[in-house]
C-alpha cells in the first residue's frame, strides 16, 4: 500500500518532537542555572527587545513555510473570509478582555489571601499587555505542523499586525486604566520585517529559483516539496533551539519564584485553552477547512511576547511583576501550542478538506 502524504511527511524529528521539547526544556532551565553567564550574553545581542539569536532561529523556522506560498494565490484568500472573520474577532472582540478578567477574578480573588494587592495589580497587568497582543511569528511555525494553508495564514498574521497597530494601545489603555501607553514602535516594526517580511521575500525568492531551474518536464511543486523535506530538518532544529534559548533565558524565574510562575501560569493555561476552544469550535460550526481553521484557532491562542515584555518594561521597569507576568507567558507558551498542535492533528477528520 502506498503512503499518504501526510504519513510520508512526519520524519523521525517530528514524530516525537513533544519528547524533544520537553528535554529542551529541561536542558534550557538547567543549563540557564548553572552557566547564565552564556545566555546573559546571548540575552544581550538584542536590538528594540527582540532578541537576534532568537529571530534567526524563529526566521529557520518560518522559511520553509513561506517557500510553499504562491503569492499569487495571496488573493484568493479573500473568497473563504470565515477563517478571517473568526481570526479577527476572537483575537481583538474576544481575547483581551478575557485575559483581563480572568487575571482580575484570580489575582484579587481566588488568590487574595497569597499575594499582597500591590503585587497582584502588577501580575493583572502583565496578563493584560500579553492578551492584547496575537502572535507574529511563531503561529508560522504552529500552521506548518498543522500542515495548515501557507497563504491563509500569511494574510491572518499580516491582518492582526495591521490592526496591532491601531488597537494595541487603545485596548491596553482601557483595560490598564492609563492613558500614556507608549507604543514601542522599533519592537512592533523589527519583529514584523524579521518574522514576516523577510522570510516571506527570501521564500518567494527561493520558490521562484527552484520553478525556473526545474528539469524539463518535472512538477514544480514536487521539486518544492523536495526541497522542503530536505529543510525540514533545519526548521525543526531551529524550533527545539528557540526552546532551549527561552527556558535558558528565563530558568532563573522559574527556579527562584516557582509558586509565582505556577500561579501565573493557572490563568494564562486557562486563557490558552479557552480561546482556542472557542475559535476551534467556531471553525468547526461553520465548516471551515481544517487547513484553514487550524491555523485559525492557533493564532489567537499564541502571544507575541516580544512587544508584551518590551511594553512591560517600559510601563513597569524590568523587575516588575508585570515583566515577570509577561515572561511566564513566554515559558507557558511553547508546551501549550504543542498540545493543542497535537489536539488540532487528531481531530482533523471532523472538518473539511477542500
Amino acid at each position: 500500500m502506498s503512503k499518504t502524504p501526510d504519513s510520508d511527511a512526519i520524519g523521525f524529528f517530528e514524530k516525537y518532537l513533544t519528547v524533544w521539547v520537553v528535554l529542551c526544556i529541561a536542558a534550557g532551565i538547567a543549563f540557564g542555572n548553572v552557566v547564565p553567564g552564556i545566555f546573559q550574553a546571548l540575552a544581550s545581542l538584542e536590538y528594540a527587545s527582540v532578541n537576534l539569536v532568537v529571530a534567526v532561529l524563529i526566521w529557520a523556522m518560518v522559511f520553509p513555510m513561506m517557500v510553499n506560498i504562491d503569492l499569487a494565490s495571496l488573493g484568493k484568500v479573500w473568497v473563504r473570509p470565515k477563517g478571517l472573520l473568526i481570526t479577527i474577532v476572537v483575537n481583538w472582540a474576544i481575547k483581551p478582555f478575557s485575559m483581563a478578567f480572568l487575571g482580575v477574578l484570580f489575582f484579587e480573588f481566588v488568590f487574595a489571601d497569597m499575594i499582597a494587592p500591590a503585587d497582584a495589580e502588577q501580575y493583572i497587568a502583565g496578563l493584560i499587555l500579553l492578551g492584547a497582543a496575537p502572535c507574529t511569528a511563531m503561529v508560522f511555525v504552529w500552521s506548518q505542523l498543522t500542515r495548515g494553508d501557507a497563504a491563509y495564514t500569511l494574510v491572518q498574521v499580516s491582518i492582526n499586525d495591521v490592526i496591532m497597530v491601531f488597537a494595541y494601545a487603545p485596548i491596553v489603555a482601557l483595560l490598564l486604566g492609563v492613558t500614556d501607553i507608549a507604543v514601542p514602535w522599533p519592537t512592533l516594526i523589527l519583529s514584523v520585517g524579521l518574522y514576516v517580511v523577510v522570510p516571506l521575500v527570501a521564500g518567494a525568492l527561493t520558490r521562484r529559483y527552484l520553478l525556473r531551474h526545474a528539469r524539463r518536464g518535472e512538477n514544480g511543486v514536487a521539486v518544492v516539496d523536495r526541497f522542503n523535506k530536505a529543510v525540514k530538518p533545519v526548521s525543526v532544529i531551529g524550533l527545539l533551539l528557540t526552546v532551549v534559548l527561552l527556558f535558558g533565558f528565563q530558568g532563573h524565574a522559574v527556579i527562584s519564584q516557582p509558586v509565582i510562575v505556577v500561579l501565573i501560569a493557572i490563568p494564562l493555561l486557562i486563557q490558552s485553552y479557552g480561546i482556542f476552544g472557542l475559535a476551534y469550535l467556531a471553525a468547526w460550526i461553520w465548516r471551515v477547512p481544517y487547513r484553514v481553521a487550524a491555523p485559525c484557532a492557533l493564532i489567537g491562542t499564541s502571544n507575541f511576547f516580544e512587544l508584551a515584555v518590551a511594553v512591560a518594561i517600559s510601563l513597569f521597569g524590568l523587575h516588575s511583576g508585570a515583566a515577570l507576568a509577561t515572561v511566564v507567558g513566554v515559558v507557558v507558551e511553547v508546551p501549550v501550542m504543542l498540545s493543542l498542535v497535537a489536539f488540532a492533528n487528531r481531530t482533523q477528520q471532523y472538518f473539511p478538506k477542500a
